[in-house]
């Protein structure tokens, strides 16, 4: 059951699941191919392919920092010529490096639909098509050869493409690869499986949505869960699975979750892909986690705690780009339209055009550089610090189109906003 003296190659593991799965193995004396973009530290996410390594060793590990552009035949065909001068065969592949734009059809240029696409479904299937013959070596010998994919079960469900259609096909594309490499590989005795969260796992992409603090980690789980579900798979048999981290682990006799909670007690987020979810795991108290945010509110003014609907909302935002609008509009450079769904009115915020403006809309902007689409009370909430961006995003409460990044940025300033 052990995984000593295993080589591991990990795409996207400096940081984030891929580096929790790589630390993991290390405690059992693994040696561990970190293979990641991230050479130099990145001003928004923490973690390079070089303090991963540090971390593998000093869990027990052997490590290999390699700066790898899965994207790229040749970056990758480098770095197995470099695994194999260091530890010899490679025995596991982890195909976890992933890119994501949670956009619609009608935002999502081909620049972004191609980058998705290349990292995940090509980039799974490139790893994996270099590196099988090592791991048909490393069955052969009666190792753990294992390809794994973190990817979601497949599902040709409307609801999980009609959100973000393009980011779908990449994601699942991942999954078509376990599937197909599971059958054809199983004579071999190369195991392929794919492994999923049950819920929203608190990585660097979720801080940067939601940001760093304790609250915005709420309903989230940690990514020891999927560490732990991942060793269980990678020390198995078992092939051709598309396998949800708690179902593993109950099967496992673990009956404490709560281990794994970033919040203890706070009602967990169902991440996307997972079928028939309140069948297997009860109802989604949508309210408790939608409200969970209301028991630590910090930081907001008295005069930000008054403001009763959307109009004041929007006399607050008035007054922050009265003051800083010329700065806001050079660091943000966007223009944003929300759409209240019940109440059926618009309002807008230009942070393109110096000194800025915001207010209500009488007819639709033109090519607004990103758009929200909740229920007016559920905006105001968001405003007050009351729902967090996060939550309402993932439970389907808020529609966001356009450019994701420029709505985290607009997060942010709203954050910044009600606490003065």
């Amino acid at each position: 059951m052990s995984l000593a003296g295993h080589t591991i190659f990990i795409s996207g593991a400096s940081r984030g699941i891929g580096k929790a799965i790589g630390l993991r193995c290390a405690r059992d004396g693994a040696n561990v191919v970190i293979a990641a973009k991230t050479a130099e530290p990145h001003p928004k996410l923490p973690g390079t392919i070089y303090t991963a390594a540090d971390e593998i060793e000093a869990a027990g590990g052997r490590a290999l920092p390699c700066l790898v552009d899965i994207r790229d035949e040749s970056s990758v065909r480098k770095a197995l010529d470099a695994t194999h001068a260091e530890f010899g065969n490679v025995d596991i592949l982890i195909n976890n490096a992933s890119a994501i734009s949670l956009t619609g059809t009608l935002s999502t240029g081909m620049k972004k639909y191609d980058l998705m696409n290349q990292v995940n479904a090509r980039g799974t299937y490139l790893c994996s098509h270099v590196m099988m013959p090592d791991l048909i070596k490393s069955a052969q010998a009666g190792r753990h050869a294992h390809m794994m994919a973190i990817s979601p079960p497949l599902s040709m469900k409307e609801m999980w493409f009609k959100n973000h259609t393009a980011y779908s096909i990449a994601k699942f594309g991942m999954s078509m690869s376990v599937l197909g490499m599971a059958g054809e590989f199983k004579d071999e005795g190369v195991c392929c499986n794919a492994l999923w969260p049950r819920t929203a796992i608190w990585t660097a992409a979720m801080k940067m949505l939601g940001g760093n603090t304790d609250d915005a980690a709420a309903g989230c789980r940690t990514t020891e869960i999927m560490e732990e579900a991942a060793y269980h798979i990678l020390t198995s048999k078992r092939t051709g699975e598309f396998i949800i981290d708690e179902d593993l682990l109950r099967e496992k006799g673990v009956t404490d979750f709560g281990k794994y909670d970033c919040v203890p007690g706070a009602p967990l987020i169902p991440d996307f892909f997972v079928d028939d979810y309140e069948e297997k795991y009860g109802a989604i108290d949508e309210a408790a986690i939608l409200g969970q945010a209301k028991k630590t509110v910090v930081g907001m003014t008295e005069e930000t705690k008054t403001i009763a609907g959307i109009d004041g909302v929007f006399q607050a935002m008035g007054s922050t780009i009265a003051t800083d609008g010329d700065a806001l509009c050079s660091r943000i450079n966007a223009t944003y339209q929300f759409d209240m769904k019940d109440t059926k009115s618009s309002y807008y915020m230009n942070l393109m055009d110096a000194p800025g403006s915001c207010g209500k809309l009488d007819a639709d902007m033109e090519s607004p550089t990103t758009k929200f689409i909740m229920k007016e009370k559920d905006f105001v909430k968001m405003f007050k610090g009351k729902l967090k961006p996060t939550t309402a995003f993932m439970t389907g409460k808020m529609k966001i189109k356009g450019d994701m990044q420029k709505a985290m940025a607009l997060e942010k300033l709203m954050a910044k906003m009600n606490k003065k």
